[in-house]
C-alpha cells in the first residue's frame, strides 16, 4: 500500500496501528512501573554496600543510576529526534525507522534477561537502550494518526490506540505476575528468573506484535530535494521548514506550552506511583499489583469517555476539566493515610491518565495542517515535548524528596505544574472562542 492510496478511517488499517500499541505498551508497564524496578532494587542491594552499586568502577545510588540512564535516554532521544524524523521525511522512511527503534528497544529488554549485578554495566545501557527505542517507536508511529483518521474520527482512533495499549500490557503484565508470584508451579527455584524471564517475554511480545503494524502500515515517500544538495542540506531545510511553520501556526504554539508542563505532572506521577504506594501507604506486593492492574483498566474507560466528551464539549474544555482533577490528586495524594484512600485515587489516576493521554495526541493531531505529508516531524516536536517534561518532572520529584525526606512534598509539588498547565489551557480556549467567532463574523 502506498502512502497516496492510503484510505482514511479504514477499519482494518486503525486497527493494525493500535496493536503498535498493543505491541510497545508492555514495556511501559513492566519494566517502567512494575517488575523491573522491583528486581533492580532487590538486586543491587547487598549487605556489604547497601543500596551503593559500582559503575564503572564509580560508586553511585543504585536508583540514582537508573534515574540516570533513563534521563540521558530521554534527553539524547529529545534532541535526535527532530533531526532523525526529518530525516525519515526526506528519504521516505518513516516505516524504516519505526522498525528500526522497536527492533532496538525489543531486543535490548530481551537482552535485560542476563541482568544480574555482576553484569550491571552492561544492563544499565541495555535499560537505555529500551526506553530509547520505546520512545522512537511510539513517535513514528504517532505520525500516522492524521494520515490514517479523518480530523472527525482522529479523538476515537487515538483513543483506540491507547485502549489496545492497556489491554495489551495487563494481558502480558498478568502473565508475568503468575512466573513472578508462583515460580513453583512451573518449578523454578532461580529466584531471579521469573524477574529476567518477563523481561525477555516483554522483548519477544513487542517484536512480535509490531509485525502486524508494520505489514498493514504504508512506507511514506521521499521529499523532493533540490538539485546539488546533499542529504545533510536536505534535513536542515526540512527541520527548519517544520520549525517556522509551527511558529506561524498560533494553536500549535499554544498548546504546546500547556501540553508541556501538565505532561511534567501526568508522567512523573504515573512513574513513581509504585514507590510512593510502598513508601507512604505500606503496600505489599500483591497490593501494588492490585492497584497498578486497577489503573490499566479503568484507564480503558477513561480514554474512551474522554473521546466521546471531547465531541459536544470540545478538545480543550475537557483537558481543563481532566487538568482540574490532576490538580485534585496531587493534593490529596499529600494527605491520604489508608490503602481505601490508595485504592480510590488510584481509580482516579487511571481514568485521568487514559483520558488526557489519548486526548492530547488527538488534540495535537487536529491542529496539524490537513495538506501535510510530513508528519513525523510535525509529531516529532510533540514527542520531544513530552520527553523533556519527564526529564524535569523527575529531576524536580527527586530533589524535593531528597530536600525534605518526604514524598509527599513532591507530589504535592506537581499540582504547581498542572496549575501553570490549566492557565496555558484556558488561554488557549479564548484564542479559539476568538477565532472561531471572527471566522463566524
Amino acid at each position: 500500500m502506498d502512502i497516496q492510496t492510503l484510505q482514511k478511517d479504514n477499519p482494518k488499517t486503525i486497527r493494525s496501528w493500535a496493536m503498535f500499541d498493543w505491541a510497545n505498551s508492555a514495556y511501559n508497564l513492566v519494566i517502567t512501573s512494575t517488575i523491573f524496578p522491583a528486581y533492580y532494587t532487590a538486586i543491587t542491594y547487598t549487605e556489604m554496600h547497601g543500596d551503593v552499586v559500582y559503575f564503572f568502577g564509580y560508586p553511585i545510588v543504585n536508583t540514582a543510576l537508573s534515574n540516570f540512564a533513563l534521563s540521558i535516554a530521554y534527553l539524547i532521544m529529545a534532541f535526535a529526534l527532530p533531526f532523525v524524523s526529518a530525516y525519515a521525511d526526506v528519504r521516505g522512511r518513516k516505516k524504516y525507522f519505526m522498525k528500526f527503534f522497536t527492533y532496538l528497544g525489543a531486543l535490548a529488554c530481551m537482552g535485560l534477561f542476563f541482568f544480574r549485578l555482576e553484569t550491571l554495566e552492561l544492563s544499565i545501557f541495555l535499560y537505555a537502550f529500551a526506553a530509547a527505542g520505546y520512545i522512537g517507536g511510539l513517535a513514528f508511529n504517532n505520525s500516522y494518526l492524521p494520515l490514517i483518521a479523518s480530523v472527525e474520527q482522529q479523538d476515537r482512533v487515538s483513543a483506540q490506540g491507547f485502549a489496545y495499549g492497556y489491554v495489551g500490557c495487563v494481558t502480558l503484565q498478568i502473565i508475568c505476575f503468575v512466573f513472578v508470584l508462583k515460580p513453583e508451579w512451573f518449578g523454578i527455584t532461580d529466584a531471579s528468573l521469573p524477574a529476567r524471564l518477563s523481561f525477555f517475554l516483554v522483548g519477544l511480545w513487542w517484536l512480535g506484535f509490531s509485525q502486524i503494524p508494520f505489514r498493514r502500515l504504508p512506507e511514506s515517500r521521499p521529499s523532493a530535494m533540490p538539485s546539488g544538495w546533499t542529504i545533510g542540506q536536505k534535513v536542515r531545510q526540512e527541520f527548519g521548514s517544520v520549525w517556522q511553520r509551527i511558529q506561524e501556526i498560533p494553536a500549535i504554539k499554544r498548546f504546546l506550552f500547556p501540553y508541556f508542563f501538565y505532561s511534567m505532572g501526568v508522567q512523573t506521577v504515573m512513574i513513581v506511583a509504585t514507590a510512593f504506594g510502598m513508601k507512604e501507604i505500606g503496600l505489599e506486593m500483591s497490593e501494588l499489583i492490585a492497584a497498578i492492574l486497577l489503573i490499566q483498566l479503568i484507564a480503558i474507560g477513561g480514554a474512551y469517555l474522554m473521546s466521546k466528551l471531547a465531541k459536544p464539549l470540545g478538545n480543550t474544555t475537557v483537558l481543563i476539566g481532566v487538568v482540574c482533577v490532576w490538580i485534585f490528586i496531587c493534593v490529596a495524594a499529600f494527605f491520604i493515610q489508608t490503602k481505601t484512600e490508595f485504592y480510590i485515587l488510584a481509580m482516579l489516576v487511571g481514568a485521568m491518565m487514559g483520558g488526557i493521554q489519548s486526548l492530547s495526541r488527538s488534540t495535537y493531531s487536529k491542529l496539524l495542517p490537513s495538506n501535510i505529508e510530513d508528519t513525523t516531524s510535525f509529531f516529532s516536536f510533540y514527542d520531544v515535548t513530552e520527553k523533556v517534561a519527564i526529564v524535569l518532572g523527575l529531576f524536580s520529584f527527586a530533589i524535593i524528596e531528597q530536600v525534605s525526606h518526604n514524598i509527599r512534598y513532591s507530589a504535592l509539588f506537581m499540582s504547581v505544574f498542572f496549575i501553570v498547565g490549566l492557565i496555558l489551557l484556558i488561554s488557549l480556549y479564548r484564542f479559539e472562542r476568538k477565532v472561531t467567532k471572527n471566522t463566524h463574523a
